[in-house]
């Protein structure tokens, strides 16, 4: 039976340059003299970053890790334009990095292509901190053919974004009950329409998650595969979809959705939240605060409730937490420090430096109030804002109570964060395949299938295209990839049941 996984909302921001990526560096040899207490005999790790909008050189956490560590690391990044290119040219010439954070898709692919060294081995040697950090549960998702190539990164616990808030004051003077289903939302939109003559609901079309929303659930739409007679479907293939868009397409005919959430982005249909164009939307845990701010400057006496993850037809409730692993860490097969970026790694890992790492100083950083951990503000977001970009693995068990610091450097924030996990204790599901390795076919063609999908939805939606062409678009999804990445899965899913 597959695991459930305990891995949601990993901060992903990854270190910019300290010197132009793919060049040839003499010093990145032997550590002649190194900064903090970096030994002499120890080589410089050379590690390989995603983009990201900030030198890590002159980070608070780069400089501790050279502290804890005693290795002197060389940062360099992938570019923000055509990352995978730069990725393939650069283990095509060889380049000799000692350490990469690379995606699903890019490490799936440079482990099929045999530029991954196999990590059993010097874990087993090198790596007892790695071997206690890790999720035993995730292991799995990097190995290919039965070896490990990567350290997985998981995040920071299984937990809920996002949740549905509505204008409590509007609630109150129309004398509204928050809804429980999707029809009381029905009927709670309708009457804020007539009443009120504002567009009752407003979203965006950023992702197909955030189309769905909380109504998606509500229909039975949670994870993208669905377990049927004992294999996978994809949630396109399920009744609970076409449920789903045709609930939509009415709230959008009757002018219960925004009639610009086809084109929105999640800032514009904050805007209009906090504006009062809007009553109903679903808020991101970190847009609590500014979202509230701005909703008060602009009307001082709105109020917000949270609206309940709703019910479904049989009564039941259910919310999709994202389970995947964040990050793969990787060794190239060119590096010519093997051993020595597992024990790099390795040391990352010691109770005591993933703690700092992690969350800086207590004292200086964290202070531990009723045995949870609160951040020292300025200090914290000014050193380690982008700390976690540095994450190379993070203990299971631990880190999720470390991160939790980052809730609570404001009051709003904390509170909202800590009332969504209270609605949706007991029922978060995880997709079947949250815990499986990279799977070619899955990863190739996923990310262009979930684009088709999510724009097919919006249309649908609005109306611009019927519903009578559904068969249609599941026709298409399928010959474009979607047939070859279910047969994958179910391969995969055999095997993981034994």
């Amino acid at each position: 039976m597959i695991k459930k996984a305990a891995l949601l909302l990993t901060v992903a921001a990854l270190g910019v340059t300290t010197a132009a990526c793919g060049g040839n560096d003499p010093q990145a040899g032997t550590a002649t003299s190194a900064p903090g207490n970096a030994s002499a005999t120890k080589p410089v790790i050379r590690q390989l970053l995603q983009y990201s909008n900030f030198d890590p050189s002159k980070e608070y956490t780069a400089k501790a890790i050279t502290e804890k560590t005693g290795y002197e690391v060389k940062y360099e990044m992938l570019p923000a334009e055509n990352p995978d290119e730069k990725l393939n040219l650069l283990m095509a010439n060889k380049e000799e990095y000692d350490v990469m954070k690379l995606g699903a898709p890019q490490f799936e692919k440079l482990a099929s292509q045999g530029a991954l060294e196999p990590l059993d081995d010097l874990i087993e040697k090198f790596g007892p901190n790695i071997k206690s950090a890790i999720d035993p549960a995730a292991w799995d998702s990097a190995k290919v053919n039965g070896k490990i190539y990567a350290i997985p990164e998981t995040g920071s616990g299984l937990a809920i974004g996002e949740e549905t808030v509505v204008r409590q004051d509007i609630m109150d003077e129309l004398g509204l009950k928050i809804p429980t289903n999707t029809d009381e939302f029905y009927t709670v939109l309708k009457t804020i329409k007539e009443k009120k003559n504002i567009a009752p609901y407003t979203g965006s079309k950023d992702t197909k998650e955030s189309i769905f929303g909380d109504i998606g659930p509500a229909f039975g739409i949670t994870t993208d595969w669905v377990v049927q007679d004992g294999k996978l479907i994809h949630q396109i293939e399920t009744p609970a979809m076409k449920e789903f868009l045709t609930y939509m397409n009415k709230l959008y005919k009757e002018g219960l959705i925004d009639q610009e959430m086809p084109i929105n982005t999640s800032a514009k249909a904050i805007e209009k939240f906090t504006s009062g164009k809007a009553a109903v939307y679903r808020l991101a845990y970190w847009n609590a605060g500014t979202t509230d701010k701005a909703l008060k400057k602009n009307l001082p006496d709105a109020k917000t409730t949270i609206v309940p993850f709703m019910k479904d037809k049989n009564g039941k409730t259910a919310v999709f937490a994202k389970a995947n692993i964040s990050w793969y860490i990787s060794v190239p097969k060119a590096s010519k420090n093997k051993e020595e970026a597992i024990k790099f790694l390795n040391a990352k890992l010691d109770p005591a430096a993933h703690k700092e790492l992690s969350i800086g100083k207590e004292g200086t950083h964290h202070e531990v109030k009723d045995g949870k951990y609160y951040p020292i503000l300025p200090i914290f977001n000014d050193e380690l804002n982008n700390g976690s970009s540095f994450l190379t693995g993070v203990d299971y068990k631990k880190y999720p109570d470390y991160w939790k610091a980052r809730v609570r450097k404001e009051p709003v924030l904390q509170k909202f964060f800590e009332d969504i996990q209270i609605n949706a204790k007991d029922i978060m599901v995880t997709d079947p395949l949250a815990k499986a390795p990279p799977i070619a076919d899955v990863s190739k063609n996923k990310q262009k299938l979930d684009k088709y999908q999510t724009d097919s939805m919006l249309k649908f939606i609005s109306g611009s295209d019927p519903l009578t062409n559904y068969d249609a678009f599941v026709a298409k999804w399928k010959a474009d990839g979607g047939e070859a990445m279910t047969k994958a899965a179910n391969e995969w899913y055999k095997t993981a049941k034994k």
